[in-house]
């Protein structure tokens, strides 16, 4: 157990940091992040404040999908927002358009090993992940209809509140559950979950 917890807190910073990573690319955020990015622009918090707070937000709307966390969903509401916002102290906005494109690939691969080390750690699903798999156990619909529902509503209601999309976006809903597998295969405790995205 405190292998996995280890690997659980590691992977939420690493998680968290590499979303600050992504963030300061200004090329574009994965769906949740357009979200929270459009939300600071009209709340006095900061982009981690608003991660943690939206995190309790969805945490709530498991009540009524009798969903049960584990002690790694209430360390992912807090732990993600924290690293996020030191890597977004700690990170210089670049000019160079070289230099964003490597921090947005760092980003997304290092977001990808940071998902699998705590989705590996098997000790809780992230709080949006639970939501749409609430929606799923409580319709008996199916996965792809529930998440596209869910990332898709937070998209655009994120770009609306002046949250960044752009090629990012893409990038990162096209490779983050390809590369979430890929790493799993050395950190997962126990059988191997089924995996299209990190679970935030």
């Amino acid at each position: 157990m405190t292998g996995r917890l280890v690997q659980l807190v590691t992977g939420l910073f690493l998680y968290g940091f590499t979303m600050a990573m992504i963030l300061e690319s200004t090329l574009g955020l994965d769906p949740w992040d357009v979200l929270h990015e459009g939300l600071t622009h009209h709340v006095g918090l900061t982009f981690g404040q608003v991660v943690i707070a939206v995190g309790a937000v969805v945490l709530l709307l498991w009540v009524p999908l009798r969903q049960v966390p584990g002690i790694g969903t209430v360390l992912n509401v807090i732990v993600v927002g924290l690293a996020a916002d030191v890597g977004i102290a700690v990170i210089a906005r670049p000019d160079e358009l070289w230099l964003r494109i490597a921090l947005l690939v760092g980003g997304v691969v290092g977001n990808g090993f940071a998902g699998a080390l705590y989705i590996g750690a098997a000790l809780g699903s992230g709080p949006r992940d639970g939501l749409w798999l609430g929606l799923v156990r409580r319709t008996g619909r199916s996965v792809r209809l529930w998440r596209t529902v869910v990332e898709v509503t937070v998209v655009v209601l994120g770009f609306a509140l002046g949250g960044t999309v752009g090629v990012g976006t893409v990038v990162y809903a096209l490779t983050i559950g390809p590369l979430v597998q890929l790493f799993l295969r050395w950190t997962q405790f126990g059988p191997q979950p089924k995996v299209s995205a990190a679970s935030r």
